[in-house]
């Protein structure tokens, strides 16, 4: 444990470093809707509630120059401390935060994602990607026109609502599989996701890899469907066929060859690679780019999964540092060299990794975040002593999720919002519900931490909340409670855009077409769009 205290920057000095060209991992460890209603262009989002959990994996060097920020500098002094505790040792704050960026005139972003989204937008207006209006497909098959709809999100989003008959396909697996789903050069080709960028991605992806067909992204996606008065369809499974043949993978093969050559998309041998992982200089990612079911039957050590359409559309969910090297790999030389092109464009240092599961490439596999102390109790037990004797709930678990169901007379809490203590009398033990075991282990760390007191006051329900309605316990639902202004882990900015808003998809549709206008020079010159990736 080191006693390492994190120093204060000011905003000019952040600015300077985020254009330095060496590693930094700019961290806002705000809640998710926090977050989400304005934070910096480069942040990466890491809830103070799951710090411990996701730290190893986003910025895996405990070196790293590591730069934490929240609204005021608050919160961010508490995980600087968790940090320290866990042998970070070149950590820094943010000086008043979003508050003191703001008023330095640099600008704060909306949304999530957004160096990706703003990618996509750069995207189409570098490649003049061709799009499709709703309209225009609805005519068109109408007509019977001969077309294949393939949605380039994940199943679970792609379930939730699509266009009808489309087809799931996400993004990164559209080169590995084109032929097995479109099997005629000559049939037009439509890609949608539910907005604008996957759509352009995935467009584009298929038009860089020379594909014959007449390629389009439908414009705005499903909202835009939805707001011509479209039908959507809900709880769709048509998705693409699980094996390719060989006969179908060697054109592919070639086509992702000569993609990778157009944008320099440099190999890395096993040799290297093992140098690279002993490099205490630099971080280092590797990264299997396939699909889940792919990646449950087996990886490489301490690789982490990345769905390659998510890798460049959520680059900040896998990748926090800036500058590190990134390593990509697959099982059939397609998918990887397609996305290293895009991560390249994105302004990674990506690279890949050849013959990956014969290469005996690893990295050290990451230990467990959180050691398991708390004790458990079962559904039965929770209820009789709820009968019995005096016992406060806490709920854990999101607050739209507390919303439409939890235990009766529970609570809802979040780490970065200690319940006081007037709220949980002194006399009585609290039962923890979870979705996550880390994420109650580390509220009550941080309780003790306050009240040491407390120790052994604590259980956590075991099964979580399924558990308890399993066994047939009532549940109770508030749909405003906790009310608005407590639900910091909820982003309400474009929360009901797919459930009938009208206004909400456009406002989100408007979001992403402005973010283009909102970049600095130095966000902008972040992305290498086209021939400028080549040169990196």
């Amino acid at each position: 444990m080191t006693s390492l205290l994190p120093s204060f920057i000011d905003a000019s000095t952040l600015k300077r470093w985020l254009r330095d060209g060496a590693e930094i991992a700019l961290i806002d460890v705000r809640e998710h809707g926090q977050y989400g209603e304005a934070h910096l262009f480069h942040g990466v989002p890491l809830p103070y509630s799951r710090l411990e959990l996701e730290i190893g994996r986003l910025v895996p060097r405990r070196t790293t120059r590591l730069v934490l920020y929240d609204t005021d500098a608050t919160v961010a002094l508490d995980a600087a401390a968790r940090l320290c505790e866990r042998g970070y040792t070149n950590l820094h704050v943010l000086e008043d935060g979003t508050e003191g960026w703001q008023r330095a005139g640099h600008t704060l972003f909306a949304g999530v994602n957004v160096p990706s989204k703003t990618f996509g937008e750069l995207v189409e207006h570098a490649y003049h990607t061709p799009h499709i209006t709703a309209r225009e497909l609805a005519a068109k098959r109408e007509r019977g026109e001969p077309v294949v709809i393939l949605d380039g999100r994940t199943l679970g989003e792609y379930r939730k609502m699509t266009i009808p008959s489309s087809i799931c396909c996400p993004n990164g697996e559209l080169g590995y599989r084109i032929r097995e789903l479109v099997s005629d050069a000559t049939t037009p080709i439509v890609i949608n996701c539910a907005g604008r960028t996957r759509s352009i991605i995935g467009a584009q992806t298929l038009i860089n890899l020379g594909i014959a067909n007449p390629v389009m992204a439908l414009a705005n996606g499903t909202q835009g469907w939805y707001l011509e008065d479209l039908p959507l369809e809900h709880g769709s499974t048509r998705r693409y066929p699980e094996a390719v043949p060989l006969a179908a993978l060697e054109p592919m093969r070639e086509a992702s060859r000569t993609l990778a050559e157009r944008f320099a998309v440099p190999h890395v041998d096993a040799a290297t690679f093992a140098q690279w992982a002993c490099d205490a200089s630099r971080t280092l990612y590797l990264c299997d780019v396939r699909t889940p079911e792919e990646f449950a039957c087996g990886s490489l050590p301490g690789a982490q999964h990345t769905p390659g359409g998510q890798l460049i559309q959520a680059t900040d969910q896998y990748v926090g540092v800036r500058h590190a090297r990134v390593v990509l790999f697959d099982s059939d030389g397609v998918r990887a060299p397609i996305v290293a092109s895009w991560l390249r464009q994105l302004g990674h240092d990506a690279y890949v990794l050849p013959d990956a599961f014969a290469s005996g490439a690893a990295l050290p596999v990451l230990p467990a975040a959180v050691e398991a102390t708390l004790p458990e109790i079962d559904a039965a037990t929770l209820a009789e002593a709820l009968a019995t004797r005096p016992m406060q709930v806490v709920d854990l678990r999101p607050s739209m999720s507390y919303r439409s169901a939890h235990i009766p007379g529970s609570q809802w809490a979040i780490r970065p919002r200690l319940p006081d203590p007037p709220d949980v009398p002194a006399d009585r033990n609290i039962a923890l519900v979870a979705d996550e075991r880390g994420v109650a282990e580390l509220f009550v760390a941080d309780w003790l931490r306050r009240r040491p007191h407390d120790t052994g006051r604590f259980v956590l329900l075991s099964g979580g909340l399924g558990a308890w309605t399993a066994a047939g316990h009532a549940v109770s639902a508030t749909p405003a409670m906790p009310p608005d202004e407590a639900c910091i882990d909820y982003l309400f900015f474009v929360h009901d855009r797919h459930d009938g808003n009208k206004a909400a998809a456009r406002q989100y549709l408007a979001w992403e077409t402005g973010l283009l206008a909102q970049l600095d020079a130095d966000e902008h010159s972040t992305f290498r769009i086209g021939a400028a990736a080549a040169t990196k």
